[in-house]
């Protein structure tokens, strides 16, 4: 084999294992999004720092995965009937830069911590309706 050789084919690898994650990328995406009960949110997360993924309702749980990752296993998953739906607001001048266009900010209380969720107005009014509809802390629906 020539001087040539192998370089070549460790860059041809690197290029295979490039394409490779970008695919697997894209089929988690679609995935996630194909799920029913998924929306679009950005989370801010330790220091102030906006990471973007989705939130996935569940039936009894709201679990969030980053975007560009390729872990099926949620970073937060919250408790449907420990969340508190504290309010919404508009993005300050700083997280201006740092969250999607025309989001509202959702500010949670979650078992005494405060989770903040960047998402579309509408995303906002189905995670409320979603948290109203659940089943109320110490209400049985026994009969």
């Amino acid at each position: 084999m020539n001087d040539l050789g192998i370089p070549f084919i460790v860059l041809a690898g690197l290029l295979l294992l490039v394409v490779l994650s970008l695919c697997l990328f894209g089929v988690r995406r679609m995935h996630l999004r194909r799920t029913l009960g998924t929306v679009d949110s950005s989370m801010c997360l330790r220091g102030n720092r906006w990471s973007m993924g989705v939130c996935r309702y569940q039936e009894s749980n709201l679990q969030w995965l980053r975007s560009f990752s390729l872990s099926p296993i949620p970073v937060k998953t919250m408790a449907r009937n420990k969340i508190v739906l504290v309010g919404r607001r508009e993005p300050s001048e700083t997280e201006l830069t740092r969250v999607p266009p025309s989001t509202v900010i959702v500010m949670l209380d979650y078992e005494g911590t405060q989770i903040l969720l960047a998402m579309k107005f509408a995303a906002y009014a189905g995670l409320s309706s979603w948290l109203e509809a659940g089943p109320q802390p110490g209400v049985s629906t026994r009969r």
